[in-house]
């Protein structure tokens, strides 16, 4: 049964376009669907109108979540300037109360009073859901699992302007917008309902355009630094780097505080507390504050509340007012730390985006050296080599556009791609379909690279351990290889080229195949194409493996036709062969593509 509904005509105040287009999507997707899914909304785009709405019109109990007080604040207070009814529970802000239909409340107090949350709620919005993990012992899953316990039904709705971790990259499976499966791995949520690029707000006069300064004064040397898994930097490692820099950071205050001549309010973004006490030091000290994170709670809001009021001009902090920090007055943007994390990035300078009398632009001053694109960051598969690039790849099956790494020829032709499987959203077949009430779009099953099963041919993905339709456990190439190798009669060529030639036998031509390894060691195979059945046989032992680019279909009708087309084709990593005792020649019965364990690889170091 439905748990959201929506009538535009019933509205209490006007969204705009793209607002009541991302509530009705969310509309949409719930009245079919039970899984997370979130909005990608962009800072200044209103989502706490969206937030309102959707409070507005859900059936039931709706508990709204945020991370920080200033946010549950914002987000009541626009649901409640429109007439209408809300509890707050969060220590914060003095408030502890759970007996309205709509609720706000800050993460960190509802995780610690569940009980008050025992109702049956059928909706839970996250704000800022880029934070949620599927960490079993995080606030937000423990939040999650004792509502679900009292509604299994329950809608949870993320929204967010940075839909990605620096852990564990997307947030989400699939992106319904672009058609696309971004991750089969667990994630938590389950599809990207809507987006609204950063680019669209700008265009459109919704946010204030910003113009990075392309020859800052100075720049902090952070290259040597190399963050922790989680993609934070060690304080005393920065304070390294900037003890020898003072010179530099006394430049650089100077030159922010020449740019900020014209500029209404100034956000500094220093890398430690350290650091942050330098900078005070080099600004105007009647126009100059500092934020950081153990400030009581007091002396935090009376600071914010005087740089609001324009009382101060240059706002120094660290590691703090990346959301939940509203001063649209903000146009000047300094960035004196390093950040891996493109979410960071965009947050930071997201915060002198908005609309204010008076305000033409943001300028950016990046000292840090950081190298994300603000309007199309960059969140994927590690270059393979140095010579790639993303080209566009179209499936054969669905028609779906995939963005891969690849390599293009001089005339701007793919040569070769490193694309597994085509990443488009296709509807279940009757094999697949889990339940015909909820018919959820899956991933199409078409691959360019792949792991064939001995049991039942199914294709797999490479580093797959189980064949996904049997269940047989699939051959461990490392395995494979270390059994090859104990064995008299195997030899195993690690692969450094091939070959394709004619060769001339006694029933006609023949395509013959030549692997070599780094010293000459050659094993061949050869192929004939009189019949219809050789032609196939090419095409499934030979063609299916080692084409580059398998969507161009290559049907051989000759070997001519094959040896021209030889640049077509990739070697394997290994080549394995087996030789009876009465036998002249190595026969081959393994070939292993996309290798990746144990075992050197040819042309590699050891």
């Amino acid at each position: 049964m439905p748990q959201v509904t929506s009538s535009s005509t019933s509205q209490t105040f006007q969204l705009r376009p793209y607002q009541q287009q991302a509530v009705d999507k969310v509309v949409s997707y719930f009245r079919n669907s039970d899984d997370a899914a979130l909005l990608v909304l962009p800072t200044g785009a209103g989502k706490s109108l969206v937030i309102a709405e959707l409070a507005r019109i859900a059936r039931g109990r709706i508990l709204v979540l945020a991370h920080v007080k200033e946010l549950v604040e914002q987000n009541c207070g626009k649901y409640e300037s429109y007439g209408h009814k809300a509890s707050i529970f969060a220590a914060g802000l003095g408030r502890k109360e759970a007996d309205s239909q709509v609720i706000f409340g800050s993460v960190q107090s509802v995780a610690r009073n569940l009980d008050a949350f025992s109702d049956s709620f059928s909706l839970l919005v996250i704000d800022e859901c880029h934070r949620v993990s599927l960490e079993d012992s995080s606030e937000y899953q423990k939040i999650i699992r004792s509502l679900k316990k009292h509604n299994p039904q329950l809608k949870v709705l993320g929204l967010t302007a940075t839909p990605y971790r620096l852990d564990s990259g997307w947030i989400y499976q699939q992106h319904l917008g672009d058609n696309c499966q971004h991750s089969v791995d667990p994630k938590p949520f389950k599809a990207c309902l809507f987006e609204l690029p950063l680019r669209y707000m700008i265009e459109e006069g919704y946010l204030t355009p910003a113009t990075l300064l392309d020859a800052p004064v100075a720049l902090y040397d952070f290259e040597k630094l190399r963050p922790s898994a989680s993609g934070a930097y060690a304080e005393a490692e920065l304070n390294a780097v900037l003890k020898g820099s003072k010179r530099a950071t006394k430049r650089i205050i100077a030159q922010v505080v020449d740019k900020a001549a014209d500029r209404q309010g100034v956000m500094i973004f220093a890398a430690t507390v350290a650091h942050a006490k330098e900078i005070v030091a080099y600004l105007p000290p009647e126009h100059s504050a500092l934020i950081i994170g153990n400030m009581k709670a007091k002396a935090r809001d009376s600071v914010i509340n005087a740089f609001k009021q324009k009382q101060i001009k240059f706002l120094v902090n660290v590691s703090v007012l990346t959301t939940g920090f509203d001063a649209p007055h903000v146009d000047l943007i300094a960035i004196l730390r390093p950040t891996e994390s493109v979410g960071l990035y965009q947050q930071i300078i997201g915060r002198g985006l908005r609309l204010s009398e008076g305000k033409v632009d943001c300028l950016v001053l990046d000292y840090a050296g950081n190298r994300h694109d603000l309007y199309r960051p960059k969140i994927a598969e590690p270059k393979p080599n140095g010579g790639s690039e993303v080209v566009d790849v179209v499936c054969p099956l669905c028609a779906h556009h995939n963005q891969f790494w690849g390599i293009m020829d001089d005339h701007g032709y793919l040569v070769e791609h490193y694309g597994r499987r085509c990443k488009g959203l296709v509807e279940p077949t009757e094999s697949t379909l889990t339940s015909p009430l909820t018919p959820s779009l899956e991933q199409c099953d078409y691959r360019w690279r792949f792991k064939v099963c001995g049991v039942c041919g199914e294709q797999n993905d490479i580093a797959a351990r189980q064949c996904h339709k049997c269940h047989e456990m699939l051959v461990d190439p490392d395995d494979q290889l270390k059994k090859a190798l104990a064995l008299r009669d195997c030899r195993v060529l690690r692969c450094s080229g091939m070959t394709l030639e004619a060769f001339d036998a006694k029933g006609g031509e023949r395509l013959k195949v030549v692997y070599h390894d780094e010293e000459g060691v050659e094993m061949s195979e050869y192929f004939a194409f009189d019949t219809s059945a050789q032609k196939g046989a090419f095409y499934h032992q030979f063609c299916k493996f080692h084409l580059k680019e398998r969507s161009l279909n290559f049907k051989a009708t000759s070997v001519t036709e094959v040896v021209a087309k030889k640049d077509s084709f990739r070697k394997p990593d290994f080549v394995v062969g087996r030789k009876g005792k009465k036998e002249r020649f190595w026969h081959i019965t393994e070939k292993i593509f996309d290798y990746e364990g144990r075992y050197r690889r040819a042309n590699e170091l050891s």
